[in-house]
């Protein structure tokens, strides 16, 4: 039985492809930044980490509102199922933890990057819950935050930043 084939267009548009939209845009534009910043996650992993979360949560959505159907019809329910999310949250910890590191000179590096990641991997889940005007005052929030504070720094989120090794030789 293939449980979203039922969804109208406007359900579909609504609960699926708009939530997913958004999360794109927010999460492409954080981790477009985070890649032209050298940073180990970027675009893709951005992208992929919001768009799973997002993911997640409309599914969740979907089966709680086939629960709700199912208790109207007489029919028990199962609530454990409603536990996803929170799976994902922890998940998100670990993604996030293995971009932290410290270097030779005990200096702590990817803390930024992991909060990105982990923020991203949020308004997945609050656009993907159906959250949309909460979602997206928190992705363009995040936005305006990395934007001013590149701007800030001196330098332009939108341009490439190539890292040297101490030789003056550029990485690739």
């Amino acid at each position: 039985m293939i449980l979203d084939l039922g969804l109208s267009f406007d359900e579909v548009l609504l609960k699926i492809i708009l939530p997913l939209f958004l999360t794109y845009i927010i999460s492409a534009f954080v981790g477009f930044e985070r890649q032209n910043v050298g940073k180990a996650a970027g675009l893709s992993s951005h992208i992929l980490v919001a768009l799973g979360s997002a993911g997640i949560a409309i599914m969740q959505r979907l089966m709680f509102e086939q629960q709700i159907a199912l208790a109207q019809a007489g029919l028990n329910i199962d609530p454990e199922q409603q536990r996803v999310i929170a799976q994902v949250i922890t998940g998100i910890g670990f993604v996030g933890a293995g971009v932290i590191i410290k270097d030779q000179a005990h200096v702590v590096r990817g803390i930024t990057t992991a909060a990105t990641i982990w923020v991203t991997a949020m308004v997945g889940l609050i656009l993907g819950s159906g959250y949309i005007l909460v979602g997206s005052i928190l992705g363009v929030s995040m936005v305006i935050l990395i934007l001013f504070r590149d701007f800030y720094r001196g330098f332009n989120p939108f341009k490439p930043h190539h890292k040297q090794e101490p030789n003056g030789r550029d990485i690739k």
